[in-house]
């Protein structure tokens, strides 16, 4: 098997593009690709959470690996204790500090889709072959394709859409995300189905890179998977949209294809030009994603709950930079100064040997 640098440099990319795009200063000042779309298309923010999916299912080709991906009562135990203990996590980062009412708690978000995409995703690569898992990936975007047009006029829109419409019916309205003054989950229940295939996607491109011998020859094959990919999403979103609220069938490979790309330019650089000294600081980032998405949740949530004369701690460390700045730049540096900062921590809990597994 052949062992990639690049793997890791994405996983810590990944990992500080999220707290980037999670942590500006105000949302009243950001730079445009550093938000998401308002809805139908994508920006390079839309990217971040689909490659944060990749690279889970990456890791699992890695960690099944050990076990020859044997299938047990004991390892499925495990995997949907695993999966419960994301989802719990994500639903605490939600409710925490407790100082909303118990019927308005949010029960959706992104560790919670995680959790639910690992169980479903580590359970099918253990039971189905290579074949199998491109078939059920196919059956469940083209399923949800339907889906998602079944409920006819309207069907793609904010309002009418039928993810929304399940939501609403099982979750509850107070206990969804607003969107633009509307109840909708971009986290939904439903639409945790075509997340599943960015994930079982990571994990089977994984073990066709791994395979593959000559790393040059790796660059050439994951640079034409991820263009055709992105070409044929491209075609496809003419008659469904890329929209990663609905995370569109479309959206899932759209992703996946510039996951290709970026991960063919990584093993370029790293692996082939033996960049590694640009490199070891991603690879730094990349020892505890998990630990250090939940950790920078947790310090925002701080910053905002502590009160400096009328405004919170997080605001007011936003003005001490716009008063340096412009306010989208102040923006971008105070979220950049997060990044740097969950580094120094990663790089802490590296030189310790320190490897927190959520």
């Amino acid at each position: 098997m052949t062992r990639y640098l690049a793997l890791d440099a994405f996983r810590g990319i990944t990992i500080a593009l999220m707290i980037l795009v999670n942590t500006p200063g105000t949302w009243s000042h950001v730079y445009a690709p550093l938000l998401h779309a308002e809805w139908h298309g994508a920006t390079p923010t839309d990217l971040v959470f689909p490659f944060f999916l990749f690279i889970i299912g990456s890791a699992m080709f890695f960690s099944f690996k050990k076990s020859n991906f044997s299938a047990s009562l004991k390892q499925f135990k495990r995997i949907i204790k695993r999966g419960f203990i994301m989802f719990f996590i994500g639903f605490m980062l939600n409710v925490i500090p407790f100082s909303t009412n118990v019927e308005d708690w949010r029960v959706m978000g992104v560790l919670q889709r995680i959790g639910l995409a690992y169980a479903v995703a580590a359970c099918l690569v253990l039971i189905l072959k290579r074949r199998g898992i491109f078939i059920v990936s196919a059956v469940m975007l083209l399923g949800y394709w339907a889906l998602l047009l079944s409920v006819g006029e309207g069907a793609l829109t904010l309002e009418g859409n039928i993810i929304r419409q399940f939501d609403l019916a099982v979750l509850g309205a107070n206990h969804m995300y607003t969107m633009r003054g509307v109840a909708f989950e971009p986290e939904g229940l439903l639409s945790t189905i075509p997340a599943i295939v960015n994930m079982l996607l990571g994990f089977e491109l994984t073990r066709y890179l791994t395979s593959i011998k000559d790393k040059k020859s790796s660059v050439i094959k994951l640079t034409l998977i991820g263009g055709l990919a992105i070409g044929f999403a491209v075609l496809w979103s003419l008659i469904l949209p890329i929209n990663k609220s609905l995370w569109t069938p479309s959206y899932v490979i759209y992703s996946t294809g510039f996951a290709c790309l970026l991960l063919a330019a990584f093993i370029w650089l790293i692996d082939i030009m033996k960049q590694v000294k640009f490199a070891q600081p991603l690879l730094v980032y990349g020892t505890n994603p998990l630990f250090v998405y939940v950790l920078s949740f947790l310090v925002v949530t701080v910053y905002l709950n502590i009160q400096l004369a009328d405004v919170s701690l997080y605001a007011w460390l936003y003005q001490q930079l716009s008063a340096l700045f412009t306010p989208k730049l102040a923006s971008f540096i105070f979220a950049f100064l997060h990044v740097i900062f969950f580094w120094y921590v990663s790089l802490k809990l590296y030189q310790r040997q320190i490897f927190i597994k959520i």
